[in-house]
């Protein structure tokens, strides 16, 4: 998109430079408090045997929105993993007998030694997991932990789930017509990171893809989610194309088909191995409550030029807001239809930097047919990191302004400088948007 002369970029690109660095991030984006009650979000085919007896992919986009799925689900994921998850005060899921610390002083760990916790490494610099004896009470024990060290982070380890409802299953393909290659496809190789469940290797849209895998020391763990969102990235057949299928994709499984899977601490630990493969943008299409200990790997990778782009959540406009989306200085995304409309169940707030398709689309799928249609935040967000990554070097901070504010540029459905609460700056990635039309 062409900016008119008399529309001047420099406010633009000041306010981003605020938002993401050089100003009070809480200010910028007007953010609520960090304590805010939330409800967790559906856990949605991240390798969790909760979608083994009911892995129908649906679109929603014919049933209303997600809202309404997400409270049993999560009650299922309690139910089922009892033996090693547990819900916090406010019905947050939890990893059992767990606490996540990043202490300032001795005083915090020394108390909880005292107490007969077991200290481990967290496989993240400066995370550690604190493991309670049996019977111990949580809560109490969190408390204590925060009075003995103030100026350290204690927190549980809260489990992080999808923010996408599972693909719909399309009519079997009788066309062989190919996809057009979009604006900009052929953009020079990059990195780009994802943090989310395992990737089926073997499907046609990565026949060409170069996937560089972290996680599950027991092998690979293909899930529905993961394979979507990695395919929106770098995927690429006849049929289908991702928004970087050139770059190279730095993928981490955090669930490996683990109950405990997707806990804050394999989220700071799959950061930690981005950050030390320099990978400078990032996607998470993961939600869930606000944790002390992913605020600060969060706040450390900012400061250090990663662009961490994280979906915003489908728990409905006036929803409290979900996290890692709602970080200071993370790029939280929003879905649109094929209108540009905001999804229905979509978050709003400030939080929302930019929106992109997120519905009446198809992505790649496990087992046949290979192409469902998806919905959700979940698969808007990896178009926009997508985008981010094209011809970015390693992280830095200078160089992650300048490419939100090329993104910007690029926006549309909003003015010139303008953002609102619905799509941020504007719509991205509509070019990326396989129509289910073009699979019949």
């Amino acid at each position: 998109m062409i900016r008119p002369a008399m529309m001047p970029i420099k406010p633009l690109i000041t306010a981003l430079a605020c938002a993401l660095v050089t100003c009070s991030a809480h200010a910028q984006l007007r953010l609520p408090p960090l304590q805010l009650p939330q409800l967790p979000q559906l856990q949605d085919q991240l390798g969790s045997p909760l979608l083994r007896g009911g892995q129908r992919l649906l679109d929603r986009s014919d049933l209303g929105d997600l809202r309404g799925l997400r409270l049993k689900q999560v009650g299922d994921l309690l139910k089922w993993h009892r033996d090693v998850l547990e819900a916090d005060p406010r019905g947050e899921p939890v990893v059992r007998r767990q606490i996540l610390a990043w202490p300032a002083s001795p005083q915090g760990l020394d108390m909880a030694r005292a107490d007969g916790l077991a200290v481990t490494g967290g496989g993240a610099d400066g995370v550690l997991v604190l493991h309670l004896p049996a019977g111990a009470d949580m809560a109490a024990t969190l408390e204590r932990l925060r009075a003995a060290d103030p100026e350290g982070a204690y927190d549980y380890n809260h489990i992080y789930t999808g923010s996408g409802a599972a693909p719909r299953e399309l009519a079997p393909s009788t066309g062989t017509d190919s996809v057009p290659a979009a604006p900009g496809a052929a953009a020079g190789a990059s990195r780009v990171g994802l943090v989310d469940s395992g990737i089926e290797r073997g499907h046609e849209v990565f026949a060409d893809a170069a996937i560089v895998r972290w996680g599950c020391d027991d092998g690979p763990h293909p899930s529905a989610h993961g394979t979507a969102v990695a395919a929106l990235m770098v995927g690429r057949s006849a049929r289908f194309q991702g928004a970087a299928p050139q770059a190279t994709l730095y993928a981490a499984d955090i669930y490996c088909d683990s109950g405990s899977g997707g806990s804050a601490a394999r989220i700071a630990a799959a950061l930690d191995w981005l950050a030390r493969e320099q990978v400078a943008a990032i996607n998470l299409s993961l939600v869930g409550p606000p944790n002390q200990i992913l605020e600060r790997v969060v706040r450390n990778m900012v400061q250090r030029g990663h662009l961490l782009v994280a979906a915003v959540g489908n728990d409905g406009p006036a929803a409290p807001p979900l996290y890692p989306a709602s970080y200071p200085g993370v790029i939280g995304v929003s879905g649109v239809d094929r209108q540009g409309r905001p999804l229905p169940e979509a978050a709003r707030g400030p939080q929302v930097m930019f929106a992109a398709p997120g519905s009446q689309m198809v992505s790649a799928a496990i087992g046949a047919p290979p192409y469902r249609t998806v919905r959700g935040t979940s698969f808007a967000a990896p178009l926009v990191a997508a985008l981010l990554s094209r011809g970015l070097g390693p992280p830095a901070p200078h160089t992650a302004k300048a490419a939100i504010a090329r993104l910007a540029e690029s926006a549309t459905g909003m003015a010139a400088g303008a953002r609102s609460n619905d799509i941020g700056y504007g719509v991205l990635g509509t070019a990326f948007r396989t129509d289910p039309a073009s699979f019949r």
